[in-house]
């Protein structure tokens, strides 16, 4: 049953592969628009043994993780005083209104010109792209917390710290995990999209330096090694919350 879940589960992405061979085996588009799944295989087990994968993917990662946990150690503080404090939320909510809906790669020319154009301006730019996803949920999260819990804790005379850990934090942990899980493959994507902008060492910079040369086997390599690395940071992240959250109704039906 396990097996068969799993085919059942994998059958678009065998759909879509069995589609993509049968019409580059026909001749139905060309080599170079479209190289066929097994050409694009061996281009990426090449880049596996040699080890450039590896280089690439921990590059992208590094500034990935570095950015996201910037903006998680950024963002749920300050999403929680935005909820908890009203001239705090009075003067940041518009701000976020504004950012969160405003492409954020755009402002790479900017960081470039500020920090440089390595590793620095790429972090910059990952916490820039993931920090309201995470605000926002962190305000939510605080916002959503039932008053009667609060209410009950204080007149038992709980502490604000009590409070605050027993109460609060468990009770929006579920949205904070939320917010952050949207906030990680947006940081991957920004981490990404900065590198093929930039270029140098990474999966973007990788494609950008194969669609330059013309290398059509080894953008398409870049795309599954991308997805690939998101495929196990986002899987990663699914079971850190089901850890955390073991104790919630959302893995605990009764």
């Amino acid at each position: 049953m396990g097996v068969l879940r799993l085919v059942l589960r994998m059958s678009p992405v065998l759909a879509l592969l069995a589609i993509w061979y049968i019409a580059t085996s026909l001749g139905m588009i060309k080599p170079f628009l479209l190289p066929a799944p097994q050409t694009v295989a061996m281009r990426l087990w090449r880049d596996i043994a040699t080890g450039q994968f590896a280089l690439n993917a921990g590059l992208t990662m590094y500034r990935a993780l570095m950015g996201f946990a910037i903006a998680c150690l950024i963002g749920v503080p300050a999403g929680m005083l935005i909820a908890s404090d009203r001239t705090v939320r009075w003067f940041c909510e518009p701000l976020i209104s504004v950012g969160f809906p405003m492409p954020k790669i755009a402002f790479l020319p900017v960081f470039m010109l500020w920090f440089g154009v390595y590793d620095l301006s790429k972090i910059v730019m990952v916490s820039f792209a993931a920090i309201f996803t995470v605000v926002a949920a962190a305000e939510a999260g605080t916002r959503g917390v039932d008053r009667v819990l609060l209410w009950s804790a204080r007149s038992m005379g709980a502490s604000r710290a009590a409070v605050f850990w027993d109460v609060i934090l468990p009770a929006a942990m579920p949205q904070f995990l939320t917010g952050i899980q949207i906030a990680l493959p947006v940081s991957l994507i920004t981490a990404v999209a900065a590198e093929m902008l930039m270029g140098g060492a990474g999966l973007g910079g990788a494609m950008l330096a194969a669609g330059n040369y013309a290398d059509s086997p080894g953008v398409f390599a870049g795309i599954v090694e991308t997805s690939l690395v998101g495929l196990l940071a986002v899987g990663g992240m699914t079971q850190l919350r089901r850890r955390l959250l073991r104790w919630h109704p959302e893995f605990n039906p009764r």
